[in-house]
């Protein structure tokens, strides 16, 4: 499968200056063109993680027996946009309190994800939710339930749900954050 923006394969390897993170904000169309719209992101994919599961498919994924999340892959060049810019886009853009769901989509697929792959994403990761928490509390909303892995399996999407809203302009597309920024 080739990235129809980048050209590229969403399977290749990945550049020696590139690293890789793994987000779960809901339905994956939105996440990817939020994430695929960053300079400095050298790829995108959609794809399912958080589980052991071999082999998802979308109906599998989303009957809820997988375990799995609805996920994007984002591969960047950190000199040119760092993990905490991406963290920071990752806890506004969607609402990290509602569990198993975001807005009118609900089940385990549509869980709030993070999956870093060294220890300085999975530290920053942690100091960037703390610091997200302690806003959210200040601003009177919820606790976040995301759930915080490290070197998460990671199963490509079916090629149709790849770059989805490229695709599809008017596409589906759920993104929503709580209102609560980073200062």
């Amino acid at each position: 499968m080739m990235h129809t923006l980048f050209n590229i394969p969403l399977d290749g390897d990945i550049p020696d200056n590139a690293e890789r993170i793994i987000f779960g904000m809901g339905c994956f169309w939105g996440v990817e063109r939020l994430f695929w719209q960053q300079a400095g992101v050298f790829r995108t994919s959609v794809g399912y993680a958080g589980s052991e599961t071999q082999n998802p498919d979308y109906r599998s994924v989303c009957s809820g027996m997988t375990g799995h999340a609805e996920v994007v892959e984002a591969v960047y060049f950190p000199e040119q946009i760092s993990t905490e810019e991406l963290l920071k886009m990752f806890w506004e853009n969607h609402d990290p309190t509602q569990g198993n769901r975001q807005g009118n989509d609900t089940g385990s697929q549509y869980r709030s994800l993070i999956s870093t792959f060294n220890d300085e994403q999975f530290a920053l990761a942690k100091s960037t939710m703390a610091e997200y928490q302690a806003r959210l509390t200040e601003d009177g909303k919820g606790q976040i339930t995301t759930e915080l892995t490290s070197d998460s399996k990671y199963w490509l999407a079916e090629e149709y749900h790849q770059q989805y809203l490229d695709k599809n302009p008017n596409g589906y597309c759920n993104l929503g954050g709580t209102g609560t920024c980073f200062i």
